[in-house]
């Protein structure tokens, strides 16, 4: 059973996300507090968090940030808040994925298992032999998720890892951002485009050379992205 931790200073949210996700068959824990939730994140064993963003003594930003420097766990983030800035600077930090409150509980639960069932995909491959992807400098270690370029090992978040191995294995075709997304967080695209747009800016910081002339992963106006061989 997949073990997840909310953190939520609302205790009457984080009680209906607990109910839902309970029913789901989840094993989940509250937390209210940012500090003592970090705490938690980091020393005990969790599946996935859940982070509201403005918590009291440590925010959600700064509790992903820790998160994301010794754990790869699937992240979620809520927040009321729906400026795009904050989503970008959640996603920025290394977070999966971001809603938006009001959300119907069922919208979490979906998302939630999407994220899990991906991230248990990873975790538990059988694969004996390591596969790898080379394109002009580039080497993506599939099974052991690793990136280098030119021989310098670059550290990639999950899904910075996960949107780039999908790119590199299918140079020289033009995915729309939708298509993106739904390959990449399984889910349908429902207004969160700039999921993809942040995550590509983040690996093209990480590969590029030039950000502002990628060689790489090309943006096609109007339609979307390709990885250019």
């Amino acid at each position: 059973m997949s073990k997840i931790l909310i953190v939520e200073d609302e205790q009457s949210i984080a009680e209906l996300e607990k109910d839902y996700l309970e029913l789901s068959n989840f094993e989940v824990e509250i937390e209210n507090d940012g500090k003592t939730g970090l705490e938690r994140a980091l020393n005990e064993d969790f599946d996935m968090f859940i982070l509201d963003l403005m918590l009291p003594t440590l925010d959600g930003f700064e509790i992903c940030r820790q998160i994301r420097e010794v754990k790869n766990t699937p992240v979620l983030m809520v927040s009321a808040k729906k400026d795009d800035i904050d989503k970008i600077r959640g996603l920025g930090l290394g977070a999966d994925d971001y809603i938006t409150k009001p959300f119907s509980p069922s919208e979490l639960v979906a998302r939630v298992k999407a994220h899990l069932a991906r991230y248990e995909r990873l975790i538990n491959s059988n694969v004996t032999e390591n596969e790898m992807v080379e394109i002009r400098g580039i080497k993506i270690d599939k099974t052991a998720r690793r990136v280098f370029v030119n021989d310098e090992e670059k550290i990639l978040t999950t899904k910075e890892f996960d949107l780039l191995t999908f790119l590199a294995s299918n140079p020289n075709h033009v995915y729309t951002k939708e298509e993106l997304f739904r390959s990449i967080w399984d889910m349908e695209s429902v207004g969160d485009i700039a999921t993809v747009t942040v995550h590509i800016k983040k690996i093209r910081e990480k590969i590029e050379m030039d950000t502002s002339k990628p060689q790489y992963i090309e943006t096609i106006w109007g339609v979307g992205y390709r990885f250019k061989v």
